[in-house]
């Protein structure tokens, strides 16, 4: 695996815990996007991008400045694999919309394929592109049952990439 790293906006350390699972399973370090800057973009092949998704759809406050970081980076050569944290009960008309703000943003480095649909329950979502949505979504507050095996799952079919 090239050198890949794991970078969350979290505010109530849900976002964190998964960062750091995902890390941890990489064998990789995860870093506060409050800690992203373009040095970080350029010693990295691989950025693993994840955020929760706040009100109506909106990023978590800290990775706005982690927005223009990536806006700013030359991301060609780099791969980018996203996952996002929603709550597809209270919020099902936004469920994990934040990750799409940080996959437009992206645009120019590969991205790598989301997760299906299948098997989440929510009404709505920016972040489904073609039926898929456009990273690894999790529901650890309603589905935390279900969390381990999604990143299990996921990490699977993003590796090869790696």
């Amino acid at each position: 695996m090239k050198k890949t790293i794991v970078v969350y906006g979290s505010s109530t350390g849900t976002c964190e815990s998964i960062a750091n699972t995902i890390a941890e399973k990489l064998g990789v370090e995860a870093i506060n996007v409050s800690d992203f800057n373009a040095d970080v973009v350029a010693e990295n092949d691989n950025l693993i991008l994840g955020t929760s998704t706040w009100g109506a759809g909106e990023l978590q406050d800290d990775w706005y400045d982690g927005i223009n970081v990536l806006k700013g980076a030359d991301l060609s050569g780099k791969t980018v694999a996203i996952f996002g944290c929603g709550d597809a009960e209270s919020y099902s008309d936004t469920f994990c919309g934040a990750m799409k703000e940080i996959y437009d943003a992206a645009q120019g480095a590969n991205i790598l394929p989301g997760v299906s649909t299948d098997g989440y329950t929510f009404d709505d979502s920016e972040a489904v592109v073609d039926g898929k949505f456009v990273g690894l979504a999790l529901d650890d507050v309603n589905e935390d049952d279900k969390t381990e095996e999604r990143i299990d799952a996921w990490l699977e079919a993003i590796k090869p990439a790696l």
